[in-house]
């Protein structure tokens, strides 16, 4: 078994306050939006024990979700619809979710940092940085952000077409999740440019609650372009 590599700490060189971190999630489900944040936190109200929302308990991020929201000094979501994923790529439909909730921060940020390796083609000073939901502290309140709004999403949606399990595995491509596609079909919500939901609309006896919609290119949510 290999140590788990260890990231050196980030040093940013914009020193000011008005610093946005930006985070995604919801790349690889099968169903549902892929949503974004963007957090600028407040200088003079730290935020005791952020770090990425992927390590924490579910009751620590609904926690520290209400701490980020009243102590930061902004913050926004944004998000792409299933449709919208489908005529754009999972890839060019996160970029645009994190170009809208940047937009939506009511301080205008002078520098952005954002979680991966590439940002969008925006107008902001801004720099990637891998593993930065870790790093940054910014980034990993928006991490947080992202994940809880999703998860609570999701688990809404799981009322409104059950059977699919989407509050336990929030639209991941989970054996339970496909064995349900294979035996009920497609619901609105899922991704059709997405490989395996492609793979049940193509079969004629495979029940599908609508199948309108264009196709996109043929996506694997399990070997996405990483951010």
């Amino acid at each position: 078994m290999t140590d788990p590599v260890l990231l050196p700490a980030f040093e940013c060189e914009y020193q000011g306050w008005k610093l946005a971190g930006v985070d995604e999630v919801g790349r690889g489900p099968l169903a549902g939006p892929v949503v974004t944040a963007a957090v600028i936190l407040h200088p003079e109200r730290p935020i005791e024990g952020l770090a990425d929302s992927k390590k924490l308990t579910e009751k620590r991020r609904e926690a520290l979700y209400d701490e980020i929201i009243a102590k930061a000094a902004a913050w926004s979501l944004g998000r792409c619809e299933p449709a919208e994923i489908d005529q754009l790529n999972i890839y060019q439909a996160t970029l645009l979710a994190m170009v809208r909730a940047v937009a939506g921060l009511r301080i205008e940020p002078e520098y952005v940092l954002v979680d991966g390796n590439r940002c969008p083609d925006w107008h902001w000073p801004s720099e990637p940085v891998i593993g930065g939901d870790g790093r940054v502290e910014a980034i990993s309140a928006a991490s947080i952000l992202a994940k809880v709004t999703r998860d609570r999403e999701m688990v809404a949606l799981d009322q409104t077409y059950p059977g699919y399990g989407l509050a336990s595995h929030k639209g991941y491509p989970t054996p339970a999740h496909l064995r349900a596609l294979q035996s009920q079909g497609a619901t609105p919500i899922h991704r059709r440019s997405f490989r395996p939901v492609q793979q049940v609309l193509a079969t004629p006896d495979t029940g599908t609650l609508t199948t309108s919609g264009p196709v996109a290119d043929l996506l694997d949510p399990l070997q996405l372009d990483p951010l």
